[in-house]
């Protein structure tokens, strides 16, 4: 068994007063989820979660707090992954939505478009933690 450590984020901002939530889609766009990605030699989690975001989306964001950890298996090539992903509360600085070869798309929901969207329960798990902490 392998294991595997990732970290993204909840990327939101406030658009004429309503709050948008950044999501990529892939698999065709049958898989909607958070930006992530692998954590790299010598980089930190909050490193990795704001150059996978730009990486993915596009887009540039500044680190607000930590949302929470999500853990789960997975088979790739014939091997078994233990991954553990730390997601990161996200604020939107600035660019144009631009996906990378990994990701179909990436647009911009209202939070309740979001849960709606989101594949993974996990996923909507560490969405509802971070609203709770952008409403605080």
């Amino acid at each position: 068994m392998k294991r595997a450590f990732s970290a993204g984020g909840v990327v939101y901002k406030f658009e004429e007063g309503k709050l948008k939530i950044l999501l990529i889609a892939t698999k065709s766009g049958k898989v909607w989820s958070l930006p992530k990605g692998i954590i790299e030699k010598e980089e930190s989690p909050k490193e990795a979660a704001l150059r996978e975001i730009k990486e993915e989306t596009g887009v540039d964001g500044e680190i607000i707090d930590e949302v929470g950890e999500v853990s789960y298996w997975f088979i790739y090539e014939n091997e078994k992954y233990f991954k553990k992903v730390k997601y990161f509360l996200v604020k939107y600085k600035g660019g144009e939505i631009n996906p990378d070869w990994e990701v179909d798309t990436a647009q911009w929901f209202s939070p309740q478009e979001s849960l709606e969207k989101l594949t993974y329960k996990s996923d909507r798990e560490i969405l509802k933690k971070a609203l709770e902490k952008i409403n605080e």
